[in-house]
C-alpha cells in the first residue's frame, strides 16, 4: 500500500504540475502546486512509516533514521488529516515528519529532553525553554531576505543574460553577474523556509534539545542552512545545505530502499516532485552525473591530499 501511495500522490503532483505548465508556463505565481508539494511528502510519508512500523520483517534493514519514523499504530481520521493539513507548514513547509507532529500536539517532545537542577541526584525536571530567541533571529533573516528581494533582486534580473548587451561585457564581469543575479535568486527560498520555520517556532514545535552548554536548539524544522550553502566548498555540502526536510523525504522513501541505481532513481524522483520544466531534468541529470564523480573522486583522489593540513586545503581549494 505505502508504493501505491507514492504512485497515486505522485501522479496526481504530476497532473498538477502539468495543467499549471500549460496556463502559466514560466509564470512565477503563487497557487495549488506548492502546497500541494508540501502535502505529497506527507501522505508519502506516513504511507511509507506506518509501512515500516507494521511490517516487522522490514525493520531489521531499517536507516536508523528510518526506525525513528517508524508509525506503529494507524492513525485517526483526525491524527491523519490534522498532520496533512497542519497549519503552520500548509504554504511552503518545512517538512514535519508525524512522530515529530504527534510528540508537538501531545506536547511529548520535551519529554526526551529534560535538564537536571539542583544538587547531583535530584531528579531531572521537564521545562518548556523560550523560543523567542530562536524565533527573533529567523525573522530577521526573513526581513533581510524580503528586503533583498524587493530593492535588490530587481536591479540584477536574470534575463539579462540573454541581451546581446550582456554578451558585449567580458567573461569575468558575465561570470560574477551570473552568480550575483542567481544568488539573489536563493533570498526568496530563503525567505520561505525561514518564514516557515518561525512560525512553527513561536508555536513551541522545533525544539530539538539543548547544546554541550546547556542552550535549547531549536533547528529540529531547519530546512536550510544558509551560510553553508554561500560558502560550500563541494556539491556535496550544498547539497546536504539546501531543503534539508525534501532530502530527508527522498532518503527515507527512495534512497534507503532501492538497491542498483540509487542516486539515479532519487533525483529522477527528486525532479518529477518538482515538475516538468526542462530545466529541472537538466538541472538533476547533471547533479546526478556531479555527485557520482565527486564520490569517485573522493574515494580514490582525497586520500592522496590527507597527509598534511596544506595538502588538505589545496584539495578542498581544487
Amino acid at each position: 500500500m505505502h508504493k501505491l501511495a507514492l504512485i497515486f500522490g505522485m501522479s496526481y503532483l504530476s497532473v498538477i504540475h502539468i495543467m499549471r505548465q500549460i496556463y502559466d508556463y514560466g509564470g512565477y505565481h503563487l497557487d495549488v502546486t506548492g502546497p500541494l508539494m508540501v502535502a505529497t511528502q506527507k501522505v508519502t510519508s506516513i504511507a511509507f512509516n506506518l509501512h515500516d512500523g507494521l511490517c516487522e520483517k522490514q525493520r531489521a534493514t531499517l536507516h536508523p533514521e528510518q526506525r525513528r519514523q517508524m508509525v506503529r499504530k494507524v492513525p485517526t481520521v483526525l491524527e491523519y488529516y490534522g498532520y496533512v493539513m497542519h497549519y503552520h507548514t500548509l504554504m511552503c513547509g518545512p517538512l514535519v515528519f508525524f512522530n515529530d507532529y504527534q510528540d508537538f500536539i501531545k506536547g511529548k517532545q520535551y519529554l526526551r529532553h529534560s535538564i537536571r537542577t539542583g544538587m547531583r541526584g535530584t531528579p531531572r525536571e521537564i521545562i518548556e525553554p523560550s523560543s523567542n530567541r530562536a524565533v527573533a533571529a529567523k525573522v530577521l533573516t526573513t526581513f533581510l531576505s524580503a528586503a533583498s528581494i524587493i530593492y535588490l533582486l530587481p536591479q540584477f534580473p536574470i534575463e539579462y543574460i540573454k541581451e546581446d548587451e550582456f554578451f558585449e561585457k567580458g567573461w569575468l564581469w558575465q561570470m560574477l553577474y551570473i552568480i550575483w543575479a542567481t544568488s539573489l535568486h536563493r533570498h526568496r527560498y530563503y525567505h520561505a523556509w525561514t518564514l516557515g520555520e518561525a512560525i512553527c517556532n513561536a508555536a513551541g514545535f522545533g525544539f530539538n534539545g539543548y547544546t554541550s552548554d546547556g542552550k535549547a536548539r531549536w533547528n529540529l524544522l531547519t530546512n536550510v542552512d544558509i551560510l553553508t550553502i554561500e560558502t560550500s566548498l563541494n556539491l556535496r555540502e550544498l547539497l546536504i545545505a539546501w531543503n534539508k526536510s525534501t532530502q530527508t523525504w527522498l532518503r527515507n522513501i527512495s534512497y534507503e530502499r532501492v538497491g542498483k541505481h540509487r542516486t539515479q532513481l532519487t533525483f529522477i524522483l527528486s525532479a518529477m516532485w518538482h515538475g516538468f520544466y526542462p530545466g529541472y531534468y537538466l538541472t538533476f541529470g547533471g547533479g546526478t552525473l556531479f555527485t557520482l564523480a565527486a564520490r569517485s573522486v573522493r574515494r580514490s583522489v582525497r586520500p592522496m591530499f590527507q597527509h598534511s593540513n596544506t595538502a588538505r586545503q589545496l584539495y578542498d581549494l581544487l
